[in-house]
């Protein structure tokens, strides 16, 4: 494993003054870019020919690095001209669907703002089952096998594939059938049966609450909420109930959109506890613990009660909504902070400070 003392090695011969915000072009990327460009810091974009467009129209990216595949971001080439660029490259849910966090960990000598133990946590689901437990919250239960199956679950799959091929069943027969309908739609494959994770269906309004740990200041910030817009899930309260019957329908939650969600203020008192812990717990898991931005993935019932069934340890796509508008940012910061331009000012005063070693991994 890549450790702490090897990327600090690194930084000892970056110009600081010179420091670029680097990540890969998908995802949240433009969110990154716009943050490190309002806060004064040089941009690069890694990325494929396919996206190179967004880049363009969005020129807020001061170098673009073009590969053929995300695989090729651990090139030794392409991770020389990052390092030769002064690049800290921020990790976002790109890097752990098409990158092994082995990989990560093991092979991408370039600095990490962020923790890359806990990408590696979050990649599996026990482990992020472990620590979320750990920090005392509410988790639905998890069925080790189908015939366990007893009422509704969610049955998903490993990896940020973004809710692609996930299903819904309530027993042992229907998970098969469904099963079979899944992949002959082509949305997973008989491999991935195996490595299906089947939890509690918690019948509820799905919230995604944003975080901010900054290791400098020693506070965990609350930087925003959203929900999904996941096909074909969502689309289907369109079509009249007879009408879903007769196409006997599978949906799946691919998730093509997010959607701002300002939260009733009683459940934030919750919230806020919930994030001091899962990153008190992180410290004792990983050291330093949870550096910079992270995710609860919720579900609120009509009791008020909140249940976390994923966390990610990085910036999460749904903080795209948040862009100049987040109203709990507003409240803390009184201006367009969001969570690219959070991070990128949690890197300017780490320069500043000469601290930047003790924010990357």
């Amino acid at each position: 494993m890549i450790t702490r003392e090897e990327i600090a090695e690194v930084l000892r011969k970056y110009d600081t003054r010179k420091l670029a915000v680097g990540t890969l072009g998908s995802h949240s990327a433009l969110n990154i870019f716009k943050g490190a460009k309002e806060e004064g810091l040089r941009t690069v974009c890694v990325c494929t020919p396919r996206n190179e467009i967004i880049y363009r129209k969005f020129p807020l990216a001061d170098h673009i690095i073009r590969i053929e595949n995300f695989q090729q971001l651990l090139d030794e080439e392409i991770q020389e001209q990052l390092r030769s660029l002064n690049t800290v490259l921020v990790p976002h849910g790109s890097f752990t669907a098409y990158l092994s966090t082995e990989e990560i960990m093991n092979e991408l000598y370039v600095p990490i703002f962020g923790n890359r133990q806990l990408l590696h946590w979050e990649a599996n689901r026990e482990r992020q089952r472990e620590w979320l437990l750990k920090a005392g919250l509410k988790l639905p239960r998890v069925f080790r096998t189908p015939k366990e199956i007893d009422g509704w679950v969610i049955a998903k799959l490993p990896g940020a594939r973004g809710g692609k091929g996930y299903f819904l069943a309530s027993s042992y027969e229907s998970f098969k059938k469904k099963v079979e309908a899944m992949i002959k739609r082509g949305l997973i494959t008989e491999e991935d049966v195996e490595k299906i994770h089947l939890q509690e269906y918690i019948v509820g309004v799905n919230a995604y609450p944003h975080y901010f740990h900054s290791i400098l200041e020693n506070e965990v910030e609350f930087l925003g909420v959203d929900r999904r817009y996941e096909s074909d899930i969502d689309n289907l309260g369109r079509i009249p109930a007879r009408e879903q019957l007769e196409a006997d329908v599978t949906p799946s939650y691919t998730i093509v959109g997010n959607i701002p969600l300002t939260l009733r203020e009683s459940l934030l008192a919750t919230l806020l506890e919930m994030g001091d812990k899962v990153v008190e717990t992180a410290k004792k898991l990983a050291f330093p613990g949870i550096i910079g931005p992270f995710c609860l993935e919720t579900a609120i019932t009509s009791n008020l009660e909140i249940y976390t069934f994923e966390i990610s340890a990085r910036i999460v796509a749904g903080t795209n909504v948040g862009i100049g508008t987040s109203p709990y940012v507003y409240l803390k910061y009184g201006e367009k902070m969001y969570m690219g331009r959070r991070i990128a000012r949690e890197m300017g005063k780490a320069v500043k400070q000469n601290k930047i070693a003790e924010i990357v991994t």
